[in-house]
C-alpha cells in the first residue's frame, strides 16, 4: 500500500527536519539581506539596473559552478557534511560584509563569497537529504526541505520590513542583525545532523572520469538541460523587488513582495513535492512553466502594488512545483555514489544558464523597460513548454519509487 499523501512527513528521518532547519535559519540570514540589496545598491551605493543584474547573475552563477566541485568532493570522499559544513559557515561569516561595504566593488565581492559558501554546501547538502530519505519519500523530503528553507526566505524580508521601519530605512543595521541566524544555522547543522555510514571502498576514484561519467544515463543529461532552460526562463527575483519600486511602494514595505512569494512558494512546496511522487513528471514540469507564463505577464502589465503581488504569488507556486520536483528527478537518475556530481553537474548549467537570464534581464530592463523583460520571459517560458512536450518521460522514477512502498 502506498502511504498517504497527509501522513506521508511522518515516514521522514529527523535528519530531513534538521536539514531544513538548517536552511530555515541560513535563509532568514541571507533574506534579510538580499530583499534591500537591490535597493541598497541602486539608492545608497547609486548602481544601475544592468549594475543589479550583473551582480545577481555573477553571485548566483557562481554558487551554482561551484556546486560541481564540492559534489563530487563529496563522492570522492564519501563524505557530505564537512563539506555542507563548511559552505554554511561561509555564507555567515560573510554578513559582516554587507554591513560594512562602501562601495560597488566590495558589495559585489561580498556576495560573491557569500554564493561561496552557497555554492559548496548546495550539493552536499542535496546528496545528503537523497542519502538519509527512503526513496520512495524522495519527493516528500525535498519537498519538505524546500519548504522549511522557503518559510526563512518569507520571515528574512519580514524581520527585514519591521528593522527597516524601527530603525528609519537604516539598511546597515539590518545588514548586522542578519549575522545571527547565519551563525545559528552552523551551531545546528555542526551537532544536529549524523551523516549515513558509507559503503566501503577499496579505493578512492575521480568521480568525473569517462567511465564514471558514462554511468549518467541520458535522461539524467536531459534532467540537467531542463533545468538549465527553466532557469533562463526565470531570472533572477531581484527583478520582482524592482518591479515593486515602480509601484511607489516604501522602502521599508518593498521586502515583504519577497515575503509573499517565499510565503506563497513555502506553503506549496511540500504538497506538490509530495504530489510529485505520484504524477507524470512532465505534466508536472508544464504546469509549472504554464504558471510562470502567467505570473510574466501579470508583472508585465502593470506596476500597480496589488496586481505585481498577484504575479509574484503566481511566481512563489511555480517555484513551488517546480524546483523540489527538478531535485528529485536527479536523485532518481543518478547513481547513489554519483549524486554529489551529478547535483554538481545539473547547477553547473543552472549556473551559466542564470548569468545569462540575469545580463539579459537588465539589459532588456534599462534598453525597453520593465514589461519587455517580463514578456521576453514568458516568451522563453513557452518555448521551455514546447520542448517538453516533445522531450522523453522520466516518470519511472515515480514508479519506481511507489513500487518499493508497496
Amino acid at each position: 500500500m502506498t502511504m498517504p499523501l497527509t501522513h506521508s512527513y511522518r515516514g521522514l528521518p529527523s535528519g530531513i527536519w534538521i536539514l531544513g532547519f538548517v536552511s530555515l535559519l541560513m535563509d532568514i540570514s541571507s533574506e534579510m539581506i538580499h530583499s534591500l540589496l537591490p535597493l541598497f545598491m541602486v539608492t545608497t551605493l547609486g548602481a544601475g539596473t544592468i549594475a543589479v543584474g550583473l551582480v545577481e547573475g555573477l553571485a548566483e552563477s557562481l554558487a551554482l559552478v561551484v556546486k560541481i566541485f564540492s559534489g563530487t568532493l563529496s563522492d570522492y570522499l564519501g563524505k557530505r557534511k564537512g563539506l555542507a559544513l563548511c559552505g554554511y559557515a561561509i555564507g555567515a561569516l560573510t554578513k559582516p560584509l554587507f554591513a560594512w561595504a562602501p562601495d560597488l566593488g566590495t558589495l559585489l565581492t561580498a556576495r560573491l563569497l557569500d554564493r561561496l559558501g552557497k555554492g559548496i554546501r548546495g550539493a552536499p547538502r542535496d546528496a545528503l537529504v537523497a542519502d538519509i530519505a527512503p526513496p520512495q519519500l524522495r519527493g516528500a523530503a525535498f519537498g519538505l526541505r524546500q519548504s522549511l528553507d522557503t518559510i526563512g526566505a518569507f520571515l528574512g524580508p519580514l524581520f527585514a520590513t519591521g528593522l527597516m521601519l524601527l530603525w528609519a530605512d537604516n539598511f546597515r543595521a539590518v545588514f548586522w542583525v542578519a549575522v545571527i541566524p547565519g551563525v545559528m544555522a552552523v551551531a545546528l547543522l555542526f551537532l544536529g545532523i549524523q551523516e549515513p555510514s558509507s559503503s566501503p571502498s577499496s579505493r578512492r576514484a575521480n568521480p568525473i572520469n569517462r567511465g564514471n561519467l558514462s554511468r549518467l544515463s541520458p535522461t539524467f543529461w536531459w534532467v540537467v538541460g531542463i533545468g538549465a532552460v527553466f532557469t533562463l526562463a526565470r531570472f533572477s527575483e531581484a527583478f520582482l523587488v524592482l518591479r515593486a519600486q515602480q509601484g511607489g511602494i516604501p522602502l521599508a514595505y518593498i521586502p515583504l513582495v519577497m515575503v509573499a512569494m517565499n510565503l506563497v512558494y513555502a506553503s506549496s512546496a511540500y504538497p506538490f513535492g509530495t504530489l510529485s511522487d505520484r504524477i507524470n513528471h512532465k505534466t508536472m514540469l508544464t504546469l509549472g512553466l504554464l504558471v510562470l507564463i502567467a505570473a510574466d505577464v501579470v508583472l508585465a502589465t502593470t506596476d500597480y502594488w496589488v496586481v505585481v503581488l498577484g504575479g509574484v504569488a503566481l511566481w512563489g507556486i511555480h517555484m513551488g512545483m517546480t524546483q523540489g520536483l527538478l531535485a528529485a528527478m536527479v536523485a532518481d537518475q543518478a547513481p547513489p555514489d554519483l549524486r554529489g556530481t551529478a547535483y554538481g553537474c545539473f547547477n553547473l548549467a543552472s549556473g551559466l544558464a542564470m548569468l545569462i537570464a540575469s545580463v539579459v534581464a537588465g539589459l532588456l530592463w534599462d534598453r525597453f523597460g520593465a514589461a519587455f523583460t517580463f514578456y521576453a520571459g514568458a516568451l522563453f517560458a513557452f518555448l521551455a513548454v514546447i520542448g517538453i512536450m516533445i522531450s522523453p518521460d522520466t516518470s519511472r522514477g515515480v514508479h519506481r519509487r511507489l513500487s518499493n512502498s508497496t
